[in-house]
Formats: C-alpha cells, structure tokens, sequence
C-alpha cells in the first residue's frame, strides 16, 4: 500500500487583535516547519478584500517561502487566472521556476472573473510555459495543477494532462465522480498514470476538546461571512462568550460536513479512510485557527500521526514529470473548446473558495 501523503494548503489567516504582516510571516515559519515536518508540498492562495486572509499575492509568497526552505515543494493554491494575462503568470513562473528547479507548483484557480474562455486560457498558458514560449523558459517548468470542486473542472484537467486537486473543504460530495472523470480523460490524453490530491480542512489539537474549540471559532468565522459579516478569525474566547443565531447555527452545521476534527486519532482515520475512498494517495491539508501557534501545533500532530518523515538533503525529489515540458505547438483540444462553451451557459462555475 502506497504510503499517504500529506501537504499545506495556506491561506494566511488573519486572527482576532492580529495583523496581516503578523500573518504573513507565520507563513513563512509554518513553511519551514512543514518541511521539516515532513509535508509533500506547501501551497499559498490567493484571496483579495477579505479581513480574514493576507494573501492576495501568492507569487510574491512563492518565491519568499521557496527563498526561506530548500526541499519542499512551493506553489499556488491557486492563481486565479481570469483576473491576469496568462504570458504574464507564465513568466513570473518561469523565473521561479529557473532560480528553483524541480520545486514549483503553478497552482490554477478558476475565480475571479469571466470564466467563458478559461479553458483556452489554461491551455494557452500550458503551451507558454513549454519550449518556444515565454523567456525565460525554465529547464524545469513548473508542474501545473488545475484546483476544482466540480467534474467539469476535473475534465478539463484529464484534457489538458494537468494535475488535479478536488477542493473537498470546498464541496465534500462529488469527490469520487470528479477523480473518476479526471482519470478517465487523462489516460485518453496523455497515457501517463494520473495523480491528483484530495484537499480538505482539517483542526487537531493535543485533546479531543481543545480540538473542538478551534473547530468552534473556524465555524462561527465561516457563518458570519455566509451571513455577509467578513471579518478576521475570532479567539476561542470571543467564541464562548458568543450567542449563537438561529442562522449562524445553520450555517455552522453546513460547514461541519467539511471539517475534519478531534484528536489526532481521530483525524487521521477520517484521513485514511478519505483519501481511500476518493483513489488518492496525497491530501493537501488546510487549517485555519485565529493563534498561529495552534496552527503549528495541529500540523505538527498530524505529522506524527502519519509519521511523516523530513526528505533527505542529499535525495532528489524531480519527476520524470517534472522533466517534460508540454509542447506549445499543440493546438487546444477540440474536447476543450466545447468545455468553454458549456462554461458559458454556467452562472456560477464550482471553484475554490474558502
């Protein structure tokens, strides 16, 4: 049995009485930590005008955790691609795919604007970042992944011979449906074995209860942004002297179905048998809590729990992948052309958020 995987997808939280710059930084150390941890990769997002989240330029935190770690595996989670020119995301990922070889994610969002030409667009950039595109073009590209909560973005995927992660944070149903249509269309259009990786929210703690109250405030955080209130991550103290809404509970109830909590036990056989029930073998791990240093430590615990193991300095993690540019000759698949139509007729295409 393949051993499972585990990697970090940050959204630089901003708690109650802290600050961005405050929250930026502790990305910078939970990065460190995470490789020394063991973790597989470390991705950042992308989120604008919300009080909750530092990071609205995950290029820019890229390059400064791939500056601050020297193994693990950076990137987005995700860039969101209608919002920018796709040559001008090509080039800021091939130079830090040049100065870092074999260590860059180039993470794909589908938010942030139109998305009726997002397939053309991903493909477009695809082709950009192969031999004959943007300079400088990187001996090493970087590994492209397409983030998605639905089966249409899971094709596009399989189509196009990306990766795929499915947002299970985002939409914990369909799971299993996407990663079938993905692995489905990948086999016809590259032949290579397909991937993907599972991303789910996850908050474990050295206790049962402890656990529980940061799974509290995460909750009370999310229902008040359903119900238009967006603000930074409240403390457990703010939460206990709470009183709940009638709506504020409904709402928490709705995000408990994607949330994985409790002791570290626990949580690693709800991991288990999650990651087996989707085919994957690597999840990417999202963690929001209003102390960074709870942050840390459910990370930490979960390491020990899957006993993760730091990479060897001396070992090489390139892929063969890794290795093979994609061909910027290629024309964009007929298949893709009639996603983007599809896409079209979609008032509100499933992609990530938080």
């Amino acid at each position: 049995m393949t051993k499972l995987r585990l990697s970090v997808l940050d959204q630089t939280p901003v708690g109650e009485d802290h600050t961005p710059d405050r929250a930026l930084r502790a990305s910078v150390d939970l990065a460190r930590a995470a490789e020394s941890l063991g973790y597989t990769r470390y991705w950042v997002a992308e989120h604008h005008d919300s009080p909750g989240f530092a990071s609205s330029a995950p290029e820019i935190l890229a390059g400064t955790l791939l500056a601050h770690t020297s193994r693990m595996r950076i990137g987005t989670g995700g860039v969101l691609l209608p919002r920018y020119d796709p040559a001008k995301v090509a080039e800021v990922f091939g130079v830090l795919a040049s100065l870092h070889p074999g260590r860059v994610d180039l993470g794909i969002g589908r938010a942030g604007g139109p998305a009726r030409d997002f397939p053309q667009r991903l493909a477009g950039l695809r082709a950009l970042l192969g031999e004959g595109g943007v300079v400088p073009h990187a001996p090493v590209p970087p590994q492209m992944w397409l983030l998605g909560a639905g089966r249409e973005s899971a094709r596009l995927a399989g189509l196009l011979g990306t990766e795929f992660a499915f947002g299970h944070f985002f939409s914990p149903t369909g799971g299993r449906e996407a990663f079938e249509d993905y692995r489905a269309h990948v086999r016809t259009s590259t032949g290579d074995r397909p991937g993907g990786a599972l991303a789910v929210r996850v908050v474990t703690a050295d206790s049962a209860g402890r656990a529980e109250e940061l799974a509290q405030s995460l909750l009370l955080w999310r229902a008040r942004k359903d119900l238009g209130e967006d603000g930074p991550l409240p403390s457990y103290e703010t939460t206990r002297r709470h009183r709940w809404t009638g709506a504020e509970r409904e709402r928490a109830e709705v995000h408990r179905t994607a949330l994985v909590s409790g002791a570290p036990e626990q949580v690693s056989a709800v991991l288990t048998a999650l990651a087996a029930s989707h085919g994957v073998d690597e999840l990417i791990i999202n963690t929001l809590t209003c102390d960074p240093a709870d942050r840390g430590r459910s990370y930490e615990l979960l390491s020990e729990a899957f006993d993760l193991q730091a990479p060897d300095p001396q070992a090489s993690d390139l892929q063969a992948s890794d290795l093979q540019a994609p061909d910027p000759r290629s024309a964009v698949p007929a298949a893709v052309s009639d996603l983007a139509l599809r896409s079209q007729e979609r008032s509100r295409p499933q992609v990530w958020s938080v």
